[in-house]
């Protein structure tokens, strides 16, 4: 248990230091060098922590990701390409409540990070003539983004946990997907359902608008194709593919009349607050590894009393909540999924139901980060309705799973 204490107290750290409106990145490294005082305490450690952080070839994909994307969106806010696909959108769907679900849905189907940034201004856009809290709309926009963690093919968490667990592909994504439209109708029943809008016009567009807002609706969706195309079909990696489209987007935009500024591009997507919030998380994620803590937590857990499913639900929830991506918790806990139950498809669904309850509540998650910093949303009053929901979704799912396995 004497892992748990110190790790109480870097959270509460955590907590009292957001609650003073310290930005996220800051704030999570306090945490980490309180662990490091208290576990380790020596310096090696931190250097090597860091030197492990800018070696690994995650973190520049992860900082790369996020400044295209931002390069992406600004883009399509300048050019006027963003407006033009809302209002497209806005003639096929009559209700705006479906459009402010839908949109980052959609969009979370690309594993991206810089995906929420991207998203993001979509669901301001849409929520422009509407009075919703900046929280509100953050939420909206975290929660739908992440409701295909449980049924996209091409998500790395997902791929990582069939092969360590030794689970069939296909079998997983069947025994998971109905988390995807539970997930949905929790977040439409707590996030969507109570908003009081107008009635919603469809805009009579009509004639060359008309065909520009379709050539609009085209450009801005053109991305998040491309990027899967390339992710999925040249194994490019998020930065590389990002990258790539963001060059051809300039030019594909120029030649369809619609005017981009390099400049502003380029200078406005450097968000250096933003970035050193990222760099200041995998770098808190590092010093964990290095000092040995996540381990430990692992190790305490393996030698309890409780069931296996207990344990393994409790353990994917704290690594989640540690790490705040898919991969940090399926790489640390489907590895005993395997040990304690080779090709248990109950098991392996516990360990990711849980894990991605564990990172949907926590500031190490950088679709929270990006989003709580776009809408300039308190961090607290945005994760209050995602607390609701995955309280609702694991207590369907711990009683679904409870009486399947009895």
């Amino acid at each position: 248990m004497t892992v748990f204490l110190p790790l109480a107290a870097a959270f509460l750290l955590i907590v009292l230091l957001l609650r003073k409106h310290v930005p996220i990145g800051p704030c999570m490294l306090a945490g980490g060098l309180l662990l490091w005082l208290v576990k380790s305490g020596e310096v090696l450690s931190l250097f090597i922590a860091m030197k492990e952080t800018l070696s690994l070839s995650r973190t520049y994909d992860i900082l790369l990701a996020l400044y295209f994307v931002m390069c992406l969106e600004i883009e399509l806010r300048i050019s006027g390409t963003l407006s033009g696909m809302v209002n497209a959108l806005r003639r096929v769907f009559s209700s705006a409540k479906a459009l402010l679900a839908l949109m980052p849905a959609f969009l979370g189907l690309l594993p991206s990070l810089g995906g929420a940034r991207f998203s993001a201004p979509i669901v301001d856009e849409l929520s422009t003539e509407l009075s919703i809290p900046q929280e509100h709309k953050s939420a909206i926009n975290f929660w739908f983004r992440h409701i295909f963690e449980f049924s996209n093919p091409i998500i790395p968490g997902m791929i990582m946990a069939c092969n360590i667990a030794d689970v069939p592909f296909s079998e997983f994504l069947k025994h998971l997907s109905w988390l995807t439209i539970l997930a949905f109708s929790i977040g439409w029943l707590i996030l969507i359902r109570p908003l009081r809008l107008p009635a919603e016009q469809k805009p009579q567009s009509e004639g060359a608008q008309k065909k520009r807002e379709t050539t609009d609706l085209i450009l801005a969706l053109s991305p998040v194709v491309s990027t899967f195309l390339l992710a999925v079909f040249l194994d490019m990696n998020a930065s590389v593919a990002m990258g790539l489209v963001t060059f051809l987007l300039f030019f594909v935009l120029r030649a369809s009349g619609r005017f981009v500024s390099v400049k502003e591009t380029v200078a406005g997507a450097l968000d250096k607050k933003m970035l050193l919030n990222v760099l200041c998380i995998l770098y808190f994620i590092q010093i964990l590894t290095v000092i040995g803590v996540l381990p430990e937590i692992v190790e305490a857990f393996r030698t309890s009393p409780l069931p296996v499913p207990v344990i393994i639900a409790c353990v994917s929830l704290i690594i989640g909540v540690l790490t705040g991506m898919s991969q940090g918790h399926v790489a640390i806990v489907m590895p005993i999924v395997a040990a304690m139950g080779t090709g248990n498809l109950d098991l392996a669904g516990i360990a990711m139901a849980f894990g991605v309850a564990g990172q949907m509540l926590t500031p190490t998650h950088m679709c929270l980060v990006v989003t709580v910093d776009y809408f300039r949303a308190n961090f607290f009053g945005t994760l209050r309705p995602v607390l609701l929901g995955e309280i609702v979704l694991l207590t369907i799912f711990s009683i679904y799973t409870w009486f399947t396995m009895t």
